[in-house]
């Protein structure tokens, strides 16, 4: 061990090692003294410049195992890059091992030793960062997964920059890179190259969660790995990857350069637009990444409506989920095939059975419309499960649900507002991840005193049963307004509409027509042309 004097000096600068003739593991220090860092060489030389033998172990030191440097050419690594990072070729227990040596003042202290099918064995003291005794401090550091992928890099940069590696794997990177925390933190731009599977990039994040703002940064590189990149590419794909590592950024913080894809499109384009033109020119038609909530009294036509809706973008080669809570998958399948064939065929006596399969064939055999069994559970985890599903594996780009208010209904304990806060915020969420346009209906509170809902009364964003989070997450809410005494016309009232360019008021009337079980537009009544913002309409 050597003297405590020496322990504490400081790295002025490498040179030629007169004794192995290493090119630059010789270091010198502030206080005079300097010895060689290859694991075979034992020059030494006290502060006074006499060449002594090396300050011999205390009792109880490891001792390494020796091993030879050579270069690992299906590796694409040299034999002098190995010499200098102490990373050799010999044998444990009758076996061929890699060994890459940790070394700490001068001696090794521990050995990582990588034998047949990948298995490892340490041998002494291998915490810490690996190789991290060639270096002090400088403007840049990168830390790699493993010692093969470090001198990869260190293959690339001619040795010339520092390069480290963590001594275990991705499951204690951000132990290892704490424990040397102050030594990382003398460098001013620190570079976490990682492979590039999953558990590699997350455990690279969590490094950089550990690490200052601003001075850390994600390296990517076209392989798994460093090594796999500098046998495939050449080493000037790892000094890319080097120069080319992007800051770390924490999720939902986006730079400002990376914002020209959201804002160089039509910010007033539609993805679809709706079947009724007076819808289409309060809400410049349905987008994707948009909740749409239709609310209404009770047999207002909420359902019927979002089925036109999710019928009429099926015959624009959309492709849909419908998610209906309150009715089996035969009733949805049968109103769909209604709606093709223009009539109610639940009422329908002895239909002819090839009519019937066509009809069937026309609605379902080009797998757009995927409807959903939730018997047994209407659990938000599940339902976001399936969601995922249908969208990732099966295509879907619109969701409808009908409706929220069963949702509550199915889980037990908790008030309703808190419930409803917390499904709006995970459709949200669904929403935004996966890129998909969601409509869903919601059912109102029963006014306090006056008519009813089902006496035409007109619908406001207060009146939504639960939760204010309905209002405030959903992009645009549509309310219907139906006397069910009168001659069956449902009026549409945009109450909440985010999107610029978008208004609120009354956006046409509905007819649902008895003989088909069809909605057709009436168009805009008299007096209600141009009226935006009514009846306390509310823009979050």
């Amino acid at each position: 061990m050597a003297p405590k004097a020496e322990q504490e000096s400081v790295c002025l600068r490498k040179e030629p090692c007169p004794k192995c003739g290493s090119s630059d593991n010789l270091q010198r220090y502030d206080d005079g003294h300097a010895y060689c860092f290859s694991i075979d060489c034992d020059h030494y030389e006290r502060g006074d410049g006499n060449i002594v033998e090396r300050p011999k172990r205390k009792e109880g030191d490891y001792t390494p195992i020796r091993g030879e440097y050579q270069a690992l050419e299906k590796r694409g690594i040299s034999g002098e890059t190995c010499r200098k990072y102490g990373y050799s070729i010999g044998t444990y227990n009758g076996q061929r091992a890699h060994i890459a040596s940790f070394i700490k003042e001068g001696q090794v202290v521990g050995q990582k030793l990588r034998l047949k099918n990948k298995d490892f064995k340490t041998l002494g003291d291998c915490s810490g960062l690996w190789g991290k005794h060639l270096w002090s401090t400088g403007k840049k550091i990168v830390i790699t997964e493993g010692e093969i992928d470090a001198i990869s890099v260190a293959e690339a940069w001619s040795c010339k920059w520092p390069v480290v590696s963590i001594p275990n794997g991705v499951g204690s990177a951000v132990k290892a890179i704490s424990k040397d925390m102050e030594w990382v933190l003398g460098f001013e731009e620190i570079i976490i190259m990682f492979d590039m599977d999953s558990q590699g990039q997350a455990a690279a994040k969590a490094c950089c969660e550990v690490l200052p703002p601003g001075r850390v940064k994600i390296a990517t590189t076209p392989e798994k790995d460093a090594n796999a990149s500098l046998i495939g590419h050449g080493g000037s794909s790892l000094v890319d990857a080097v120069w080319r590592a992007r800051v770390y950024r924490p999720d939902g913080i986006i730079a400002g350069e990376d914002t020209w894809d959201l804002v160089n499109c039509d910010m007033n384009e539609s993805d679809h637009l709706y079947p009724w033109e007076g819808l289409n020119e309060r809400t410049l038609g349905a987008r994707r990444g948009e909740i749409v909530t239709f609310c209404a009294g009770t047999g207002a036509g909420k359902s019927t409506t979002v089925k036109e809706i999710a019928s009429y973008f099926l015959s624009k080669g959309e492709t849909l989920g419908y998610i209906a809570l309150e009715e089996s998958v035969r009733q949805a399948a049968v109103d769909f095939m209604s709606i093709e064939a223009n009539k109610m065929l639940h009422l329908e006596k002895n239909l002819d059975d090839k009519y019937f399969r066509d009809l069937w064939e026309s609605v379902f055999s080009d797998n757009r419309l995927y409807l959903y069994d939730h018997w047994g559970s209407v659990d938000v985890s599940i339902l976001s499960n399936r969601i995922r599903y249908l969208v990732r594996s099966c295509g879907v780009g619109w969701i409808v649900l009908d409706h929220l208010s069963i949702m509550v209904s199915g889980i037990e304990g908790g008030d309703e507002r808190r419930l409803i806060d917390n499904i709006m915020t995970t459709l949200r969420q669904l929403v935004e991840e996966l890129n998909i346009g969601m409509f869903i209906v919601s059912h109102l509170k029963r006014p306090q005193q006056g008519k009813g809902h089902e006496d035409g009364k007109q619908v406001t964003l207060s009146d939504l049963r639960g939760s204010g989070s309905i209002a405030q997450l959903s992009d645009f809410v549509i309310g219907l307004e139906r006397d069910q005494q009168s001659d069956g016309e449902t009026n549409v009232r945009v109450l909440k509409a985010r999107y610029k360019g978008s208004s609120t008021g009354l956006a046409g009337s509905l007819y649902y027509d008895s003989s088909t079980g069809r909605l057709r537009e009436c168009g805009v009544r008299e007096g209600d042309q141009g009226n935006n913002n009514v009846n306390g309409a509310e823009a979050f």
